[in-house]
């Protein structure tokens, strides 16, 4: 079976992480579109088992976090329950994002109720060293996680809680926001400082994985079909966010400001975590037994 090479994996990966579709990326390297599919979710298992390992005693002091829709197959208002029992329909990914640092140290994707704000707080306490202070938004599912991952006595955490308004009538508005008309900060447990209360950067992080993941553009037909294509892609996503993407405003990558990392990954760098895996082990060859020889009858 013909294997692609580092550099062939390398055109393939650059144009997953710049937000090329599938098709694209066969019409761009030649490579079949299965092939990209299957690089794309073993690669993408090996940086979430490397980051799940990296990403351990963080220093964090302040957390901003926030889920982000897609869908899988079809929209939820769209699903048949055939569709349904296969997994079909809408997809949240909650996002932690460190706003000094710019990590994000730890993701979960799943429905949006309290067991999953439970399932992703309870990871990201697990990472972290310190009493944080955490920020969201006004939903109440994640205010019930805070309390079961974390406990009303050990973090900082206030709520972000928006305003909004009815779009004027006869306008447009199937595709379009509703209007938000300000926001009122709300302290639930503990002592949060309130110049930090925001969401700003966790909101700016929702905009990045829409443009850098062809899965999150609205209006296509670039959404997922599996979840396990979804899990894969986004783990592709950070792994480059994190640590092979310089960000603007710190001139480093996220993982070097955490302390995480000393240097700027290169994509050969994270193609290897998947080719270490991929050699097999070496074959013990075994000397064949010699059997005794039987004696002729007498």
């Amino acid at each position: 079976m013909n294997k692609l090479n580092t550099e062939e994996r390398k055109r393939v990966v650059a144009a997953l992480v710049e937000g090329n579709s599938l098709r694209a990326i066969t019409r761009m390297t030649g490579v079949h579109r299965t092939t990209v599919m299957k690089l794309l979710c073993d690669l993408g298992r090996a940086c979430s088992k490397y980051q799940d390992k990296a990403f351990r005693n963080l220093q964090c002091k302040r957390i901003q976090c926030d889920e982000i829709w897609s869908f899988i197959g079809a929209k939820e208002r769209n699903c048949t329950p055939h569709m349904k029992a296969y997994g079909m329909g809408d997809v949240w990914t909650w996002v932690a994002l460190d706003p000094d640092s710019k990590l994000v140290p730890c993701w979960f994707i799943g429905n949006r109720n309290a067991n999953a704000a439970y399932h992703f707080l309870h990871d990201l306490r697990g990472r972290l060293a310190n009493r944080i202070q955490l920020t969201s938004d006004g939903y109440h599912a994640t205010q019930e996680g805070v309390w079961r991952g974390f406990g009303m006595n050990n973090i900082d955490y206030a709520q972000l809680q928006k305003i909004y308004r009815s779009a004027p009538e006869g306008s447009q508005v199937r595709y379009s926001p509703a209007i938000c008309m300000g926001a009122r900060k709300a302290i639930i447990c503990g002592n949060p400082d309130p110049e930090h209360i925001s969401t700003s950067y966790i909101e700016r992080q929702n905009l990045t994985m829409r443009m850098s993941m062809r899965r999150f553009t609205r209006l296509t037909n670039g959404f997922t079909k599996k979840l396990e294509n979804l899990e894969a892609a986004v783990a592709l996503h950070y792994m480059h966010y994190n640590f092979c993407r310089i960000h603007q405003s710190l001139r480093v990558t996220p993982a070097m400001e955490a302390g995480i990392s000393d240097h700027v990954w290169s994509l050969e760098e994270v193609i290897a975590l998947f080719e270490v895996r991929e050699k097999p082990e070496p074959k013990i060859r075994l000397l064949p037994t010699k059997r005794p020889r039987s004696k002729p009858n007498q």
